[in-house]
């Protein structure tokens, strides 16, 4: 890794390299490659879903080995980082497996793979951290049994993946909310003072996120799909998890919990209790917006933007 070749001294200098690397990589490797990824065929109930038909989709695949490639070559690893990141590329492939199908993979194989990562996920948090977390706006430290907190962890990690993937229906909405979260996140790092190189990878994955969304804003070129917005769930995870602060998840990733989780919550009492919950509620929420509010694609990526800047401005100012 560069930074044992060069020494800590230059590692504002190699944290500037490796963000304009990381982008830069993305938008060049999306101009290259864009056109081997398999094509869109919209989605049947879904507001504009003709819109992106024949679009290159899966480019998730590309951004993501992009942010994997630039953490390797200017990030220390240690054990833990390794892990988290072979967990981000296995999401990343099983997204990616789906988007290239001909038949796409049913939610309970999705949910089955998922539950794994999960799993692996908190087996490996709990291995190399301790079994506590702390409620930062009233400056607590709460300690839960090991297997409650893993349970509680398959549970974040689970939802996370799942809302950021259903919020991935309108161009740059998931990546942008995914940015802001991420970036606020960050701040959070710097005012605790904890995890330098896994904040490193927070301006990496960032960076790889704006660089997808050079070809995504609205009319996009090009779409994330499952391969992208799997991973980037999983990784915002892993973010609040080493922020040690999961229940900020809540608050700065509201936008996201709320656009994709309501429809989740939806899908499961009618398939489960055979409640048709919110019947009046279309969702995700961007299509109640974009059908029954006539809002566009772009109000709908800077409405829900600002709401969650807002929010997550509001836990920073509360919290510092």
């Amino acid at each position: 890794m560069i930074y044992y070749l060069i020494g800590y001294d230059y590692i504002k200098i190699i944290t500037f390299i490796s963000v304009i690397f990381a982008f830069a990589l993305t938008c060049l490797l999306i101009v290259l490659g864009k056109n081997i990824l398999p094509r869109d065929a919209g989605r049947a109930y879904a507001i504009n879903g003709s819109k992106s038909v024949g679009k290159p989709r899966g480019a998730g695949i590309i951004f993501i080995l992009t942010f994997t490639l630039s953490s390797v070559l200017f990030i220390p690893m240690d054990a833990e980082l390794v892990i988290y990141l072979i967990l981000v590329l296995a999401a990343m492939l099983s997204g990616y497996l789906d988007d290239s199908s001909q038949t796409p993979w049913g939610g309970l194989k999705k949910g089955l793979i998922d539950f794994a990562i999960a799993i692996m996920a908190a087996f490996t948090y709990l291995h190399y951290n301790p079994n506590t977390f702390d409620i930062a706006l009233f400056s607590k430290t709460v300690t839960l049994n090991p297997v409650i907190y893993g349970l509680l962890i398959v549970i974040l990690v689970w939802v996370s993946i799942n809302v950021t993937n259903c919020s991935d229906g309108v161009d740059g909405l998931c990546g942008t909310l995914s940015a802001v979260t991420l970036t606020s996140a960050y701040v959070l790092f710097k005012v605790f003072e904890i995890e330098p190189y896994f904040r490193h990878t927070i301006l990496l994955m960032t960076v790889c996120i704006l660089g997808y969304l050079w070809f995504n804003a609205s009319p996009s070129k090009l779409l994330m799909g499952d391969a992208g917005s799997r991973a980037i769930g999983l990784f915002i995870a892993f973010t609040f998890l080493k922020l040690h602060h999961p229940l900020l998840y809540i608050p700065m990733a509201i936008m996201l919990i709320l656009d994709g989780g309501l429809g989740l919550i939806k899908v499961s009492f009618m398939r489960f209790l055979h409640i048709n919950l919110f019947k009046n509620l279309r969702t995700p929420i961007h299509d109640h917006m974009r059908k029954k509010l006539e809002w566009s694609d772009a109000q709908v990526v800077f409405r829900f933007t600002i709401i969650q800047l807002v929010i997550c401005i509001g836990c920073i100012y509360a919290i510092m």
